[in-house]
């Protein structure tokens, strides 16, 4: 009977903790998305390669997108794609309830919650549900822990599932600094040219199995690193 006091004392501690976490949270987002906002709206951004979001035709306005980054990106592409209720993967962590919070006021919808580590699958069904409603996903592909700039093969399972075809999207900044993360994160400075480049639509096949899951991941990995050079070129 004590053990099952004690469980019952520490649920209901948790509920009345949850309002002021829930506030915490929805400040720090209000924050951090305000200070995105001034810092992103003195950027310059250059685009490369066929934008999707102003691809779409008079008979189709409003299709949908796979997008793929890597975790490095996070910021410039936060900034780049606000306020259009796009949904991004954010992890089942204390850093992915922050990341969370400041997509969500920077414009962002509902993400699907979970990473390769943690929730996976019930991630890879939510965002299945968010693309038969017509919501464009971005997919931060090496995250969460990386390695860097190696895609997890969740991206490829979607496509395949959904039949959306992955746009690998890449950003590169001048001035800007890397901090020392697992990731190397791209902090564009006050004032930088921002390069955004979009590469060609890569299909999945349906019938994939999981070696060619792998297969797709890398060549991924590959489309995506020369996308990557290909901004790096544009600022030097």
């Amino acid at each position: 009977m004590g053990d099952q006091t004690d469980q019952v004392r520490q649920q209901e501690d948790a509920q009345q903790r949850q309002p002021a976490r829930d506030l915490r949270l929805r400040l720090f987002g209000l924050l951090s998305a305000a200070i995105v906002r001034l810092l992103g709206a003195t950027w310059r951004f250059h685009v490369l390669g066929s934008d999707p979001r102003t691809s779409n035709t008079e008979a189709d306005p409003d299709s949908v997108h796979l997008g793929a980054l890597f975790h490095e990106s996070l910021l410039p592409s936060a900034y780049f794609f606000r306020d259009r209720r796009y949904s991004v993967v954010v992890s089942r962590s204390p850093d992915g309830d922050l990341i969370d919070a400041t997509l969500r006021s920077l414009g962002y919808g509902a993400p699907a919650r979970g990473s390769s580590s943690q929730g996976g699958s019930a991630a890879l069904r939510g965002l299945v549900r968010q693309i038969d409603a017509g919501t464009t996903v971005s997919v931060l592909v090496d995250g969460p822990r990386g390695p860097a700039r190696v895609s997890k093969t969740g991206i490829i399972a979607l496509a395949r599932l959904t039949g959306v075809p992955i746009h690998p999207v890449a950003f590169s900044a001048r001035p800007a600094i890397r901090l020392k993360s697992w990731d190397g994160s791209l902090i564009p400075l006050p004032f930088a040219r921002v390069v955004c480049a979009f590469g060609d639509p890569i299909a999945v096949d349906a019938r994939d199995d999981e070696q060619q899951e792998l297969s797709a991941a890398r060549e991924l990995d590959r489309r995506l690193g020369a996308l990557h050079h290909e901004t790096d070129q544009v600022l030097l």
